[in-house]
C-alpha cells in the first residue's frame, strides 16, 4: 500500500435493516483497495434530523487509513451506497435512506469543491458524528473546529442511544 492517509466516514441507515446495513458496510469499507478499517465505533440508535417523517437511524463512524485521494475514496463510498440500494431523490435532504457514507475528515485536509467539502460541514453540530467519533478518539482534532471531545461537550441535544 501506498502512503496512507487518516480517513473518517459516517455511516447511517433507517431502512431495510439498518443494522445490517451499517454492518455490512463495515465490511465493504474493509475491502476497498489500499484501505485499512482501523477502528469502528459502536452502533448508535438515534432520532432523525429532518421534517421528513421517518424512522429513527442506525449511525456509526470508521475510521480507515487509505492510499485512495479524496475524491477516489468519495466515489467508493458512494458505490457502496448503490450497491446497498441507495437512491438519491432530487430535492430530498436528509430523507430516508438504506445506507448514506459521508467523508467526514481526511487527514487534516481543508476542502471545498462542488463534490466534496472536508471537514463535513455539519458534522460539528451532529451529536449522532461526534459520539461515536469520540468513542474512538476524542482528542481527534477536526480543522478549524476544535476536538471531536470539546464539540461533544457543546453539541446539541439529540436522543442517542448506544446499540453495542
Amino acid at each position: 500500500m501506498k502512503a496512507t492517509h487518516d480517513a473518517w466516514v459516517g455511516l447511517g441507515a433507517n431502512l431495510n435493516d439498518p443494522r445490517q446495513q451499517l454492518l455490512r458496510a463495515f465490511e465493504a469499507l474493509e475491502a476497498l483497495p489500499t484501505t485499512r478499517l482501523v477502528a469502528r465505533s459502536p452502533l448508535y440508535l438515534s432520532e432523525p434530523v429532518s421534517d421528513i417523517p421517518q424512522d429513527d437511524y442506525i449511525n456509526a463512524v470508521a475510521r480507515l487509513k487509505t492510499a485512495l485521494e479524496p475524491l477516489h475514496l468519495l466515489d467508493a463510498l458512494q458505490d457502496i451506497e448503490q450497491k446497498h440500494g441507495r437512491q438519491r431523490i432530487a430535492g430530498v435532504v436528509n430523507g430516508p435512506r438504506t445506507l448514506d457514507l459521508d467523508l467526514l475528515l481526511y487527514d487534516d485536509r481543508i476542502m471545498d469543491t462542488s463534490r466534496l467539502t472536508l471537514p463535513h460541514p455539519r458534522m460539528t453540530a451532529r451529536r449522532f458524528v461526534l459520539q461515536p467519533m469520540a468513542d474512538i478518539d476524542p482528542r481527534q482534532r477536526i480543522p478549524g473546529a476544535g476536538t471531536v471531545g470539546a464539540l461533544l461537550a457543546n453539541a446539541p441535544e439529540l436522543r442517542l442511544q448506544r446499540l453495542d
